[in-house]
């Protein structure tokens, strides 16, 4: 039977959602396949000494034929929320292509306005994701990899791939169903309470590496 909103039948759920991967698919949807679940996450991004805390949301989707992210920093709640251009609130769908041997995701993000693609392969025991159809080039890697948490980092490159320069960190802490009724971290306490309290509320000015993605040399401030 279908949902209803506003009265109307709602067929996407459904339609969208998986119990879990497609039969016979499981080994080589693995890659992307063990991040099913809800995380916590730690934001950082290294050029503006900016931190935040949010959510990462990974299910499977499409037939269980491909794996579906939402990645909220800050998250629900959290001073700085929906404020661009460091907060974000997007959905990348992956989907693993048996004829080039790799995974295909394109990465949709609406509060900046911005849609990359990306070819992602394991490498040496992490996940390297490489988006050539912009300026600069970025290079999006899990390192890390545990049962319950893993480290996500955001690179670009101005010399086509021969350098990387890290822009962004997250650490992500998997959420377990008995965590919900449990405290959770107060990220106004604790050794990083100066950072984490006031979400992205900071000055930040964006340099020359950063330009044609957050609207280069200008100050921003929240």
């Amino acid at each position: 039977m279908l949902a209803t909103v506003n009265g109307a039948d709602d067929g996407l759920p459904p339609a969208l959602h998986a119990k879990g991967p497609a039969v016979g698919a499981e080994g080589a949807l693995r890659t992307f396949g063990r991040f099913v679940g809800s995380w916590q996450l730690r934001w950082h991004h290294v050029a503006c000494d900016l931190d935040a805390v949010g959510e990462l949301h990974v299910g499977w989707v499409l037939g269980g034929r491909a794996v579906q992210d939402v990645w909220i920093v800050p998250g629900p709640g959290q001073p700085g929320e929906g404020v661009p251009p460091h907060a974000f609130h997007g959905s990348t769908i992956r989907f693993y292509d048996s004829d080039l041997g790799a995974w295909r995701s394109t990465w949709v993000e609406p509060i900046n306005g911005r849609v990359r693609t990306f070819l992602g392969r394991e490498e040496d025991g992490q996940i390297v994701l490489i988006s050539l159809d912009g300026a600069p080039l970025l290079r999006w890697r899990f390192t890390d990899i545990g049962a319950d948490s893993f480290t996500w980092l955001g690179e670009f490159s101005r010399d086509e791939g021969r350098t990387w320069q890290l822009e962004e960190r997250m650490l992500a802490s998997r959420v377990r169903p008995s965590d919900a009724a449990a405290p959770q971290d107060d990220p106004t306490s604790g050794p990083t309470a100066d950072a984490t309290s006031r979400g992205i509320r900071s000055e930040c000015v964006i340099g020359r590496e950063l330009g044609s993605l957050s609207g280069g040399g200008r100050r921003w401030d929240f």
